[in-house]
Formats: structure tokens, C-alpha cells, sequence
């Protein structure tokens, strides 16, 4: 296993007065016209297209395959790998994949204690923000992660005297979600309906130190 997919293993309604502010940490979630769940996860989309033998002068297409040459995400990641030999935008998109995963369902069931440390303090402090008003209205949240729909990386950003790296990635994610108050009534959501949750999530590390882990630094829409 390189360590470019360690690093990032180990990176890697709710009722209307909290909508606004759930939006503005973990995207929007839309309905989607879907038969009802019968315990299997729909096939995904794959992301990545064939892996190509980068040729000496020409395009390296690990990046790309998921942006546009010449544009500064391209520049930025390809300043990325010549800080740090072992990175992969391919095999970071596929730990971000997990990490989104494992993260989001955390924020659902309302205790992120263990994906704290993948997290940069103020998204932290953010998470902890909407948890708190939902238990205050004894809201609960019981969540089921059906699969990623699509992940697209949508821009990067390298500064190369600090060494500073970070790759926004757009997650559409699928679910099922209900929300029930402190008596146990469903005030949103159903067991058996898919929804699409769209989210907008920036990963930072620093390129060539000794910390190999990527954290979420910033969320939205």
C-alpha cells in the first residue's frame, strides 16, 4: 500500500431552522427518483479513466485525467508531486473518496470524536456547532451511506514557499436519512428514500513534511 493512500486512510430537516446552517457545512441534499433501498449499494460511476505511461515532455495523465493541462490546478499538482514523489492524484481522489464516506456519516450520527483528528480546527469547531443545536432540540439522525455517485476534483492550490497543498473535491453522495424528534416521531426523511447529498469539501496537507496526513480544512456548497 503507498503511502499516498495511508496518508489519507488516515485523513481518510435535519428541521427547517437548522437547514441554512447544515447547508453551509455539509452542502445540500436533493431528492432523488429512486425505487426503494433493498440492502444493496448501487454500482458507482467510475471516476478515473485508464492509466497511461506518462511520456518524457508530454501531459502526465494523473492529472490530466481530472483536470485541464495548463490551467493552475494542473501546474498546482504537478508542483505537488515534485514536493512529494509518492503522490498520486489518483490515489488521492480514491482516499478522499473513503475519507468523505467515513467523515459525513460521522457529522450524521452525531459524534465525531473519531474523525477529529482528520479534521482542521475550525471545521471541527463548525461540526461541533450544528451537532450541539441538533441535540438541543433532540433531534437524532439515523443514516445509511448507500455509495458516491461522482467525485470531481475542482481545483488546486500549491504554495511552494511554504509548501502549503490544497485540493477542493466535489462529492454527490447517496443516502437515506431520517430525522426524529426526542419523542421518536420521524420529522423528516424515510427509510426507504435515496437522496443525493452535494458537497464541496477542500483537503489541505503540507507536501514533503513529516505529517503525512491531509485534513479537511473547508466545506460548502
Amino acid at each position: 500500500m503507498s503511502s499516498a493512500i495511508i496518508q489519507l486512510l488516515v485523513l481518510a430537516g435535519i428541521a427547517v431552522f437548522l437547514i441554512l446552517r447544515l447547508r453551509s457545512v455539509l452542502g445540500t441534499r436533493d431528492g432523488f427518483e429512486k425505487p426503494p433501498v433493498t440492502g444493496a449499494a448501487p454500482a458507482e460511476r467510475r471516476v478515473n479513466r485508464p492509466e497511461f505511461d506518462v511520456i518524457e515532455g508530454g501531459p502526465d495523465r494523473d492529472i490530466t485525467d481530472y483536470v485541464d493541462d495548463g490551467t493552475g490546478a494542473a501546474k498546482a499538482l504537478a508542483a505537488m508531486k515534485m514536493a512529494d514523489r509518492d503522490f498520486s492524484v489518483r490515489e488521492f481522489l480514491d482516499g478522499a473518496r473513503g475519507a468523505y464516506e467515513m467523515i459525513l456519516m460521522a457529522f450524521e450520527a452525531g459524534d465525531i470524536d473519531e474523525v477529529r483528528g482528520f479534521l482542521a480546527d475550525e471545521v471541527s469547531e463548525s461540526f461541533d456547532e450544528v451537532i450541539a443545536a441538533r441535540a438541543e432540540q433532540g433531534l437524532t439522525i439515523d443514516a445509511n451511506f448507500v455509495g458516491v455517485r461522482d467525485v470531481t476534483l475542482q481545483d488546486a492550490t500549491f504554495d511552494r514557499d511554504s509548501g502549503s497543498a490544497e485540493i477542493t473535491v466535489k462529492f454527490v453522495g447517496e443516502l437515506t436519512s431520517v430525522v426524529k424528534n426526542a419523542e421518536g416521531d420521524v420529522v423528516e426523511g424515510s427509510p426507504t428514500e435515496i437522496k443525493r447529498q452535494k458537497d464541496v469539501w477542500t483537503f489541505g496537507r503540507l507536501m514533503g513534511s513529516d505529517d503525512p496526513n491531509w485534513q479537511l480544512v473547508a466545506t460548502g456548497e
